[in-house]
């Protein structure tokens, strides 16, 4: 609903461009109204997804930065999620997953991570964000 797509569609000023895929048409058009009213509607581009395919195939190759936000604990093919990622981002683009603690255990945030790397994406940190497991992953 815009939580961190408004505010990164400030970051990236008038000539960029933030990409928010998701499964509900209605968290998407709630996000559109809530853009148009920031006057930042411009900057964004929703698209409604798949629950197995973020359905961006048109972007391969040229995002800069991918956040997944307390949002891979919920996709039903991890493996298949981090593929796409990888294929999304640019050589050397960092990808930032944070999954809430509340949610998701030690070891299944680990296996996360093997999944992410069998896809080419490294881990090159873990920013500490409250409540939360985190890492930074760099798609090689």
């Amino acid at each position: 609903m815009g939580f961190f797509s408004l505010p990164l569609a400030r970051i990236v000023g008038p000539q960029g461009k933030v990409i928010c895929p998701d499964v509900q048409e209605k968290m998407l058009n709630t996000l559109q109204n809530r853009a148009q009213k920031a006057q930042l509607a411009e900057r964004i581009v929703t698209r409604v997804c798949e629950p197995t395919s973020l359905g961006l195939a048109d972007f391969y190759g040229q995002i800069d930065f991918a956040l997944a936000f307390a949002v891979v604990h919920e996709v039903p093919d991890v493996s298949n999620f981090f593929m796409e990622v990888s294929k999304l981002l640019k050589p050397d683009a960092p990808c930032l997953v944070a999954e809430p603690k509340g949610h998701v255990s030690a070891p299944d945030f680990e296996k996360t991570l093997v999944l992410a790397k069998q896809h080419g994406l490294t881990v090159s940190g873990s920013p500490k964000i409250t409540s939360s497991r985190t890492a930074l992953l760099k798609n090689s």
